[in-house]
C-alpha cells in the first residue's frame, strides 16, 4: 500500500522536480481550489503578488499546453532524421568518388572492368504459385477423398 502511495506521488510530481516546484504547484493547486487566498499563497511562497500571479498564470500556460492532444505512435526524432540525411548524402559522394577512382585506375593499369553476368534467357522462371491457392487446392483434394471415403463407408454399412 506505501509502495502505490510512493508510485503514484513520484509520478506526479515528476522524477526530475524539484522540492520547491512540488511546492509551489501544490500553493498554486490550493488558491485554484479556493483553500488560500493568492495574498496567503505569496506569502507561503515568499514572493510579492505581482510575482504570485505571474507564477499562476505561467502555471496554468503550462496546464493548458499539457492538456493539447499528442500525435498517436511514435514521432520521428527530426534532429536524427536530419543527421541521417546528411550522411547518407556525404556517403553517397564518396561512393561515386570511389567509383570513378576505380574506373580511372582500371584505365591506366589497362584491366578491363568486370562484365556483368547475363542471366540465360533460355531457361524459364518456375510460375510462382501462391500459397494460398496451393491449400485451397490440397482441401478441394482432402474434401474429394473425405467425400469418396463417407461414400464408400455409407455403403459397406447399407450391404
Amino acid at each position: 500500500m506505501i509502495a502505490k502511495a510512493k508510485a503514484a506521488s513520484t509520478s506526479v510530481g515528476g522524477a526530475n522536480s524539484s522540492r520547491d516546484a512540488r511546492k509551489m504547484a501544490a500553493v498554486l493547486l490550493e488558491v485554484l481550489a479556493g483553500l488560500r487566498t493568492p495574498v496567503q499563497a505569496a506569502e507561503v511562497l515568499q514572493v510579492s503578488l505581482p510575482r504570485y500571479y505571474q507564477l499562476e498564470s505561467r502555471a496554468l500556460c503550462g496546464f493548458v499546453a499539457a492538456c493539447e492532444a499528442r500525435p498517436k505512435g511514435r514521432q520521428p526524432d527530426t534532429v536524427k532524421l536530419e543527421t541521417l540525411r546528411r550522411d547518407n548524402e556525404r556517403l553517397q559522394r564518396d561512393l561515386t568518388r570511389q567509383q570513378s577512382l576505380v574506373r580511372l585506375t582500371q584505365r591506366t593499369i589497362g584491366v578491363a572492368a568486370p562484365v556483368p553476368v547475363k542471366v540465360d534467357a533460355r531457361k524459364r522462371k518456375r510460375k510462382p504459385m501462391v500459397r494460398a491457392l496451393r491449400r485451397v487446392e490440397q482441401l478441394r483434394d482432402g474434401e474429394d477423398a473425405s467425400a469418396s471415403a463417407a461414400s464408400s463407408t455409407a455403403s459397406a454399412d447399407v450391404s
